[in-house]
Order: structure tokens, then C-alpha cells, then sequence
């Protein structure tokens, strides 16, 4: 995944928006813009938050979708498809804040190799899955290991099934942006 200009993170942000809207609406998406440039296959997670604090997260590994369709999916579906959360309501809009986390393509790591705060990590052990995104690990301060851990449990499994050969661990990286960097001044 190389580098995404400005414009391409405002208008990954405005298709969110959009969706994330038409979610809370339970109205049909707008298609999501046909930029070219955002056309290339990606995985991306998105997340909102309402005064500083988590309130929904849902997201896509990298597949055969374009970014945009995968942010705009994924924009919408957090309005109500968190289980962790309730329905996202219309009058919780105004104070909901965006954040994309656009993904690199998954590969195998070592557990020594895993960096906290550039790695997020993709555990699975037959029809188990877990992923945490690389923010996760700098939230709580965790180092590698621990992050791998907390990974293992998000999937179901034991902390230390990382060590199962027949666990496989994958990492990625995430390029992340927010609405609140491109508002003005």
C-alpha cells in the first residue's frame, strides 16, 4: 500500500460520512465516488468515537474490494453492526468522530519482529480470527508480546496459542487519519 495523498484521505472521510449517515438513516448508500485513484483493492477499518471515547469499530482485511467500497461498507455498518455497542442514533451524528485506518496486505511475522504502534496483528487457528489494529498497542502501552496476546484472546484462543504451530500470526500496517486533521483552523 503506498502512501495516500490528502485528497484521496477527505474524500475516503466524505464517502464514511456519507455512509455512515445513510447507516444511521436506514436509507440506501450512496454509490461510493468513482475516483479512479481509490480503486485499487484494500482493506480498512473504520472507526467513530463520541467525546473521546470508542463507539464502534468495524472493518475488512485487505481482499479483492476497492478501498472505497470497503470504507464506504464499513462506514455503515458501524453505525449498527458493532455488537459491542448500540445503534448509533441521528442525534449522536453531530458529535461523532471519523477515523480510517486504510490496511497494508497481511504477512507472516515472527513474534520478536513485532513492532508495537507500527504492527497490527491477524491471528487464526482453524475457524478462530482475531485482529487488533497497530493503535491498539500504543492505547494501552503494550509491548509485542502483549499485543499478541490480547490478539490470541480477541480471537477466542489461549494468550500463548501464538505458540501453537498450528496458529499462524500475520501483521500489517495501517496508515490512519481522522476528519479532525482536516478541519479548518
Amino acid at each position: 500500500m503506498s502512501s495516500l495523498a490528502d485528497s484521496e484521505k477527505k474524500l475516503l472521510l466524505q464517502i464514511a460520512r456519507r455512509a455512515l449517515v445513510a447507516g444511521v438513516e436506514r436509507r440506501a448508500p450512496d454509490d461510493a465516488a468513482q475516483d479512479a485513484g481509490l480503486r485499487w483493492p484494500g482493506g480498512a477499518f473504520v472507526t467513530i468515537t463520541r467525546a473521546g471515547r470508542l463507539r464502534g469499530c468495524i472493518g475488512q482485511l485487505p481482499s479483492g474490494v476497492a478501498i472505497i467500497d470497503v470504507v464506504a461498507y464499513c462506514a455503515r455498518a458501524v453505525a449498527s453492526d458493532d455488537p459491542r455497542f448500540p445503534r448509533v442514533t441521528p442525534g449522536e451524528l453531530a458529535e461523532i468522530e471519523i477515523e480510517i485506518s486504510a490496511l497494508s496486505p497481511l504477512s507472516d511475522i515472527n513474534p520478536e519482529a513485532i513492532e508495537p504502534g507500527k504492527h497490527g496483528l491477524f491471528v487464526s487457528n482453524g475457524a478462530r480470527r482475531g485482529i487488533l489494529l497497530p493503535q491498539v498497542a500504543v492505547q494501552f502501552r503494550w509491548n509485542g508480546i502483549r499485543l499478541l496476546e490480547a490478539t490470541c484472546e480477541k480471537a477466542g484462543l489461549p494468550r500463548d496459542a501464538w505458540k501453537n504451530p498450528a496458529t499462524r500470526v500475520q501483521a500489517f500496517t495501517a496508515e490512519v487519519f481522522a476528519e479532525a486533521e482536516f478541519r479548518e483552523a
